[in-house]
């Protein structure tokens, strides 16, 4: 092989080494982008469920006023079946 054959095959490889990396650049670009973009997202879900979470202590004392309500009207129930049925 002659010295100029020798500086074309070293060109040429440089070309795709320099193509190769600007192409797993590009791609580790992309996933980066995508990895931003789903972490966002859970972060999202994540204040969601906060402010879930955030009146979860209501829940019992809603169910407190619930069996209120609900025995108050076995109370009306039973009321109104001996007044209807004595009547």
């Amino acid at each position: 092989m002659t010295d100029n054959e020798y500086w074309a095959l070293v060109l040429i490889l440089g070309a795709v080494v320099i193509v190769a990396v600007v192409a797993l650049l590009s791609l580790l670009v992309y996933f980066v982008k995508l990895v931003d973009t789903r972490v966002a997202e859970v972060r999202y879900t994540l204040e969601s469920v906060a402010e879930n979470t955030e009146k979860a202590a209501l829940i019992p004392a809603t169910a407190d006023k619930v069996d209120a309500v609900l025995a108050e009207g076995l109370q009306h129930h039973l009321f109104l079946g001996r007044a209807v049925g004595g009547a």
